[in-house]
C-alpha cells in the first residue's frame, strides 16, 4: 500500500476517534466531565496518530538501510565491474528494481513474471526500455537477481509496514475509547502530548545541527587521511587534477568568499541601514504600510534569478564602464564587482529589515528625552537611536554576512570560476561553495580527494557560518536583556 493512502487510513480512524471520543461523554448522563469534549476527542485522536506516525517514520528510516545490507551481501566482488564501485552497482541493482515495478503496473509484465525473469531468456534492458526506464549497460544476472530480491524485500517489509501502522492505530483507538470516561482527565493528557510535540519542534533545529555535523566530520577525515592538512591550509594554489598531482590549498576561495562578500555588505549596509532609519523615523503610517513589504519583496526572489540578472543585465553594464571600451579595467563581465554588487542588492531586506525592527525596538523614552533637551530630529536619530540600537544593527549586520559566504548561485553566474588571490575587483574569482558545487559534479571517483575535498570546504564553511552567527546572536541577546 503507497505511504499516502496509509497516512489517510490513520487520519481517517484518527477523525472517527475524536468523534468517539466527544460524543461518549456528550451523551453519557450523570456528573460533569472533568474536562471539555473537545479535549475527549483529541485525547482519542491523538492516541490513534501518535503510536502509529512514529512506527511509519521509523520503519521508513530503517528498512531501507536494512534491505540495502541484505541485498549488499549478496553481491560477489567478482560481480563489481572494473573501474566501478559497490556503491555503483547497487545504483543499478535499484534502477532495475524500479524498472521492473513499473513494467509489472504498466501491464508489460505480471507481478510473478516479474520475480521469475532471467537475463538467459528475456532482454532485461529492452524490456525496462520498453517501461520508460533507460539503462547504460546490460544486466548481469546477479544484478538481476539482487534487483528481484531487493524488490520482494521491500515489498515484504511494506506490507508489515501497513499492518504494524493500522494495527497500532486501531489498537490506539480501542485504548483511548476505552479510558474515555467522565472522571477521564483527558484536558492534562492532551496538554501532555502538546508540550511534548512543541519539545520535538524544537529539538529539530539541535538533530538538524548535528546531523549536518556528523555527516561533514567522517568524509572531511577520510579527505586528510588521503591530503595533509598542513599543504590544505597552508597552501596559497588551488588546482586540482584528478590525474594525480593536486593542489588544494584552501586560502584562494577563503579570499574570493570573503572579497565578494565584503563588496556586498559595501552596498547592501548603507543602502539597509538608510532604509531602515527612514521606514522607522521619518516614513508615515500610510508609506511604511507599502514601502516595507515592497522592500522585503527582494529577499523573496530565488537566487537564480539573482544570478540571471548579474549574468545578462550587471555584468555587460560594468564591463560598458569599466572594460576595453571604457576604463580598461575590466576584461569580462563576470568579476568580483558583479557577483559583490548584485549580492548587495540581495541582502538590502535583510539589513533593512533587520534594523527597521531594533531601530523601533528602542524606548520612545529616549527619543522624547532627546526632543526635551532641544535635539532635532537628525540629531536624536544620530546621537541618541542609532548608538542605542548599535549592538542589534551589528547583529544584523552579521547575519547577512553569513548569508553572503553561503551564497552560491549569484558567484557561480556573475563572478566566475578562477581560484585566484588578486585585489582587483574587477577579476573573475570564485568561493568556496562553487568550488563545493564544482568538485561534486561529474563522474570523478568519489573516494578521490578531488571529491573529498568538498567536505573539507563545507565543514571550514560551517564553522565560519555558525561562528558568525552564534556572535550576531549573542550580540543581539545583549541588547534584548537591556531594553526588555
Amino acid at each position: 500500500m503507497p505511504v499516502v493512502w496509509l497516512i489517510l487510513i490513520v487520519l481517517m480512524l484518527a477523525l472517527l476517534g475524536f468523534i468517539a471520543g466527544r460524543m461518549r461523554v456528550t451523551t453519557a448522563g450523570g456528573a460533569r466531565p472533568h474536562s471539555l469534549p473537545n479535549y475527549y476527542g483529541w485525547n482519542v485522536a491523538m492516541k490513534v496518530m501518535v503510536p502509529a506516525f512514529l512506527a511509519l517514520v521509523i520503519w521508513l528510516l530503517v528498512q531501507p538501510f536494512v534491505v540495502d545490507s541484505k541485498v549488499t551481501g549478496m553481491i560477489d566482488e567478482a560481480a563489481i565491474p572494473e573501474g566501478s564501485t559497490l556503491g555503483l552497482v547497487m545504483s543499478d541493482v535499484r534502477r532495475v528494481a524500479d524498472g521492473l515495478d513499473l513494467a509489472v503496473s504498466r501491464g508489460l509484465m505480471t507481478a510473478d513474471s516479474a520475480s521469475s525473469i532471467r537475463t538467459e531468456s528475456t532482454d532485461v534492458r529492452d524490456l525496462l526500455a520498453d517501461a520508460g526506464v533507460a539503462l547504460g549497460s546490460n544486466v548481469s544476472p546477479q544484478v538481476l537477481r539482487a534487483a528481484q530480491a531487493y524488490r520482494g524485500m521491500n515489498h515484504t517489509g511494506n506490507l508489515w509496514m501497513t499492518i504494524v501502522v493500522v494495527a497500532l492505530a486501531l489498537g490506539g483507538l480501542a485504548w483511548a475509547v476505552r479510558e474515555t470516561t467522565l472522571e477521564f482527565r483527558a484536558r492534562n493528557s492532551v496538554e501532555g502530548g502538546v508540550r511534548i510535540l512543541l519539545l520535538a519542534a524544537a529539538s529539530i533545529a539541535i538533530l538538524t545541527t548535528i546531523g549536518i555535523v556528523l555527516s561533514l566530520i567522517g568524509n572531511t577525515i577520510r579527505f586528510f587521511d588521503l591530503y595533509s592538512a598542513a599543504k590544505f591550509f597552508g597552501s596559497f594554489t588551488w588546482s586540482p587534477s584528478f590525474g594525480g598531482g593536486s593542489e588544494l590549498g584552501i586560502w584562494p576561495l577563503l579570499w574570493g568568499t570573503f572579497y565578494i562578500s565584503i563588496i556586498a555588505l559595501i552596498v547592501a549596509v548603507p543602502i539597509g541601514l538608510f532604509a531602515a532609519v527612514y521606514l522607522s523615523e521619518y516614513a508615515g503610517p500610510k508609506m511604511r504600510a507599502w514601502a516595507k513589504p515592497l522592500l522585503e519583496v527582494l529577499a523573496g526572489i530565488p537566487t537564480i534569478v539573482y544570478g540571471l540578472f548579474a549574468l545578462l543585465t550587471v555584468g555587460p553594464l560594468l564591463l560598458t564602464v569599466f572594460g576595453r571600451d571604457g576604463l580598461g579595467w575590466m576584461q569580462a563581465g563576470t568579476a568580483v564587482m558583479t557577483a559583490g554588487v548584485v549580492m548587495g542588492i540581495m541582502l538590502i531586506p535583510f539589513v533593512s529589515s533587520l534594523s527597521d525592527d531594533i531601530i523601533n525596538a528602542v524606548p520612545q523614552s529616549l527619543r522624547d528625552g532627546s526632543y526635551g533637551l532641544g535635539a532635532t530630529r537628525s540629531e536624536t536619530i544620530k546621537q541618541v537611536i542609532l548608538p542605542a540600537a548599535l549592538p542589534g544593527i551589528v547583529g544584523a549586520i552579521l547575519l547577512a554576512a553569513s548569508r553572503a559566504i553561503g551564497e552560491t548561485m549569484i558567484v557561480v553566474m556573475g563572478a566566475g570560476a578562477a581560484a585566484r588571490l588578486s585585489l582587483n575587483p574587477f577579476d573573475a574569482m570564485t568561493t568556496v561553495t562553487a568550488k563545493i558545487v564544482s568538485q561534486l559534479t561529474g563522474d570523478a571517483d568519489f573516494a578521490s580527494p578531488e571529491a573529498l575535498v568538498a567536505f573539507a570546504l563545507g565543514m571550514t564553511l560551517f564553522v565560519m557560518t555558525l561562528g558568525l552567527n552564534i556572535f550576531a546572536l549573542y550580540i543581539v541577546r545583549k541588547y534584548r536583556e537591556q531594553y526588555d
